[in-house]
């Protein structure tokens, strides 16, 4: 009977406890749920950058590697068109011969081959398909096609061998075994040819420089190839 009693009294002193605490966790839920928290401040705004324009390179591999065609590809084949022609070849250059001054500018003596006949040419003047700019002891110049082709004396002088090739050899033969010429005699002949503004001196002219003649006076001059002969006009006269 007293051991029934005890526990009759521990199981109400449970209850009474249990039920305490139970109205404790109540007390606390309402007390939480009146509780007004304050919200925290918002973190200061920031634009995101702009993203960057679409460029046509950024998709280009997908133009050209297209799995559903791998011969696709952008490049247009443009047609090249025929060939431009050729150059024109360069007909051979005129032949050197030599170079005079009487006193009017420089004159070249040319030839269109080492076999042709020579002639005097002035600058300005044609000879085949060039025209002489101009000619020094330096070299020579010409025009052809609009294009100047300089050259110097020694590349388009004349060679023994080029102008008599093998015939040079027999008429050297020819020349030693004939007699020599008889001597031309020489004649007072007076002034020859007109030819820019003097007179030519004529061959075998026995008279001698400074002698005036029909109102020309006779000069002779050494020159870069030898004596230079011609009559000029006397003042006055």
């Amino acid at each position: 009977m007293f051991l029934n009693l005890v526990l009759l009294a521990v199981a109400a002193w449970a209850a009474v406890q249990l039920r305490g605490m139970w109205l404790a966790a109540r007390a606390r839920q309402a007390a939480e749920l009146q509780h007004r928290m304050q919200p925290a401040p918002a973190p200061p705004f920031s634009a995101l950058p702009s993203p960057p324009p679409v460029m046509p390179s950024q998709y280009a591999d997908i133009a050209q590697k297209d799995l559903l065609d791998r011969s696709r590809n952008p490049d247009v084949p443009v047609d090249p068109g025929p060939p431009p022609p050729p150059p024109k070849p360069m007909p051979p250059l005129p032949v050197y011969h030599g170079m005079m001054n009487l006193g009017d500018g420089p004159t070249a003596i040319l030839s269109l081959t080492a076999n042709t006949p020579n002639e005097p040419i002035r600058p300005g003047e044609k000879i085949g398909e060039f025209t002489l700019v101009s000619v020094s002891r330096e070299g020579i110049d010409l025009e052809w096609d609009g294009k100047t082709v300089h050259r110097s004396l020694d590349e388009i002088t004349v060679k023994p061998a080029e102008s008599e090739g093998p015939v040079q050899d027999t008429r050297a033969a020819m020349a030693a075994s004939a007699p020599p010429p008889p001597p031309v005699a020489k004649a007072p002949t007076g002034p020859g040819q007109e030819a820019r503004g003097v007179r030519e001196c004529n061959p075998n002219d026995s008279m001698e420089a400074g002698t005036i003649s029909d109102g020309y006076r006779k000069v002779v001059k050494p020159g870069p190839f030898g004596q230079i002969c011609y009559w000029e006009p006397v003042a006055g006269k």
